[in-house]
C-alpha cells in the first residue's frame, strides 16, 4: 500500500530537481522588474481570495526616510520569539545592553487587543542605472504586517500609533548621543551617514569660556528649546543657527560637544569636500533626523564655494555643488524639512565667508571664540589641576594673560605637564614670559615692515644745486 523508500526517495529528488531548475529559469530569463509584478499579481489573487489584509512599511518615504519603518524596526526588536532564526545582534561600547534585530526573510507574531499581527522582513536589490549609463546595486527593505480584515480600525488606528509610542520609549531609554559622519555605501558609490557612540565629555561646566558668554549661550538653548509654538506661529522652521569664529584652539569643537550634551542631542558632521551636486546634498540632510546638531567646520577652506551670482564650476570639477543649494536648506524651502535641528558653522577666519552665511535667519547668533581670558583660565586650572580658589601665582597669571595671546588649548597643555599644582603654574608662568617676549620682539618687526612700506610710498623730494654764475645781492651800506 505504501511506496518503498527508494521509490519515495526517488520522487522527492525528482520534483525538487524540476522545482529548482523551474526556479534557475525563472530567474535567469525573466528580469526582475517583471519577476516582481508577477509575484505581486500572485500574491494579490492570493490575498483577494483571503480574509487577510496586508501593509506594507516602506524603508523611505520618496526621499525622506520613513518613520513608521524604523519605529517598527525597534519595536520588533523587543518582540523575538523562539522561532525565530535568524537575528542581527549588535552592542556599541558602553550600551547598556544588546540590540536585536530582524535579518531579512524573518517573521514575527504579535498580539495587541486579541489581535494577531504577522510581521515579515523584506529586503530585495535594484539596479538602479545613473544619467552617464552607470548602474548602482541599491538594497530596498520594507516590512509586511497581515492580519484580518475585520481588524482593520484596531491596527490602524491604535496598533500603528502603539508601536510609534513603544519605540520613542524604548530609544529613550536607551539613549545613547552619537556622532554621525559620511560614509561610503555598500550598494552604491555614494555616501551615507555611518555613526559612532559620542564620547566627548565636554560641559558646559568644564568649558573654558567667560561665565558671561556661557550663560548667554545656555539662555539661548533654552529659549530655542521651548518655542516650537512660536516658531509656527511665526512660520519659521523651528532650527536654530550658530556661527563660531576666532583663532584655532579656543574651543569651537567643544563648544559644539557641550551643546549636545546639553540638548541632549545627536552630532551631523558634513564635510563638504565629499559631496558633488546640490542633489546629493538635499539627500543627506533629508537623512538628518530631528533634535541634531548639523556641523559643517572650516567652512572657509573646507570647500571652494563659488559665488551665487556667478555660474562657474568648480576648477577641473563637473560637479553642481553651490553655495546656494546649502543657503536653500539652512533657510530656504528645503529647511522646513525637519524640527528641532541647530546648525553650526565654525571658521578661523569670518572676514572670509560669503555675507549670504551671515545674515539673520541663517546664522541667528554670532559667537567669538577669543583667546584665554582670566575666568577661562581659572575653569582650566580647575579642570586639570584642582584649583577651586586663589592662588599665590594667579595675580602674575592675570597681567600676563592681559598683554599674551594663547588660546585655551595652549593653557591646557601646560597645565598638563605636571600634576603639582606649584610646579605647574610656575611653568606656566614662565610660558607666559617667554611668549610674551616673542609677541613683543614680533610686534617689534612687524612694525618695522609698515614702516619701510610708509616710506618707500612717500615722494621723495628733489634738491637741485645752485648754479656757479649764482651772484648774491649786494648789500647797501
Amino acid at each position: 500500500m505504501f511506496p518503498s523508500a527508494t521509490s519515495a526517495f526517488t520522487t522527492y529528488a525528482s520534483i525538487s530537481a524540476s522545482l529548482m531548475l523551474f526556479r534557475s529559469i525563472f530567474n535567469d530569463l525573466i528580469p526582475y522588474p517583471l519577476r516582481r509584478h508577477l509575484l505581486s499579481a500572485l500574491s494579490y489573487l492570493f490575498s483577494f481570495c483571503s480574509d487577510k489584509q496586508t501593509i506594507l512599511v516602506e524603508q523611505s518615504d520618496g526621499i525622506e526616510p520613513n518613520h513608521v519603518f524604523n519605529a517598527s524596526e525597534v519595536y520588533l526588536g523587543t518582540k523575538i520569539s523562539p522561532q525565530t532564526k535568524r537575528l542581527k545582534v549588535s552592542k556599541r561600547l558602553k550600551d547598556k545592553g544588546l540590540s536585536f534585530r530582524l535579518d531579512k526573510g524573518q517573521r514575527v507574531t504579535d498580539f495587541f487587543q486579541g489581535v494577531e499581527l504577522k510581521w515579515r522582513h523584506v529586503c530585495y536589490e535594484v539596479e538602479k542605472r545613473g544619467h552617464r549609463g552607470d548602474s548602482n546595486v541599491v538594497e530596498r527593505r520594507y516590512f509586511e504586517l497581515r492580519f484580518k480584515n475585520k481588524c482593520r480600525d484596531v491596527v490602524l488606528n491604535s496598533y500603528l500609533p502603539f508601536v510609534l509610542k513603544s519605540a520613542e520609549l524604548i530609544e529613550s531609554e536607551a539613549r545613547v548621543l552619537k556622532i554621525h559622519t559620511l560614509g561610503n555605501s555598500h550598494y552604491a558609490s555614494k555616501f551615507k551617514w555611518e555613526s559612532i557612540k559620542l564620547e566627548h565629555p565636554s560641559t558646559f561646566e568644564t568649558l573654558a569660556l567667560d561665565l558671561e558668554l556661557k550663560n548667554m549661550i545656555v539662555e539661548d538653548l533654552n529659549r530655542f528649546l521651548r518655542r516650537k509654538e512660536f516658531y509656527r506661529k511665526v512660520g519659521r522652521s523651528w532650527k536654530r543657527g550658530y556661527l563660531l569664529y576666532g583663532p584655532p584652539g579656543t574651543g569651537k569643537s567643544s563648544l559644539v560637544a557641550a551643546m549636545a550634551n546639553y540638548l541632549k542631542f545627536d552630532i551631523y558632521d558634513l564635510q563638504l569636500e565629499n559631496i558633488k551636486s546640490d542633489s546629493e546634498l538635499r539627500k543627506l540632510l533629508l537623512d538628518i533626523a530631528n533634535k541634531s546638531i548639523l556641523v559643517i567646520e572650516d567652512i572657509d577652506c573646507s570647500v571652494n564655494l563659488h559665488d551665487r551670482t556667478r555660474g562657474h564650476k568648480r576648477s577641473g570639477q563637473d560637479k553642481q555643488f553651490t553655495l546656494s543649494g546649502l543657503l536653500n536648506f539652512i533657510d530656504g524651502l528645503w529647511s522646513s524639512c525637519g524640527d528641532e535641528r541647530i546648525v553650526v558653522l565654525t571658521t578661523n577666519r569670518k572676514d572670509r565667508l560669503d555675507p549670504a552665511l551671515l545674515r539673520p535667519g541663517r546664522m541667528d547668533l554670532h559667537i567669538n571664540m577669543s583667546y584665554c581670558t582670566m575666568q577661562a583660565f581659572r575653569v582650566l586650572a580647575s579642570n586639570y589641576l584642582g584649583i577651586e580658589g586663589d592662588h599665590r601665582l594667579f595675580g602674575d597669571i592675570k597681567e600676563l594673560l592681559e598683554g599674551t595671546k594663547v588660546s585655551p588649548a595652549q593653557v591646557a597643555e601646560e597645565l598638563m605637564k605636571n600634576e603639582d599644582a606649584d610646579v605647574a603654574l610656575e611653568g606656566f608662568v614662565s610660558f607666559l614670559k617667554q611668549k610674551k617676549m616673542e609677541d613683543d620682539e614680533l610686534e617689534k618687526v612687524e612694525a618695522l615692515k609698515k614702516l619701510e612700506i610708509k616710506e618707500s610710498r612717500e615722494p621723495k623730494m628733489e634738491h637741485k644745486p645752485l648754479k656757479k654764475d649764482h651772484t648774491l645781492p649786494q648789500m647797501v651800506e
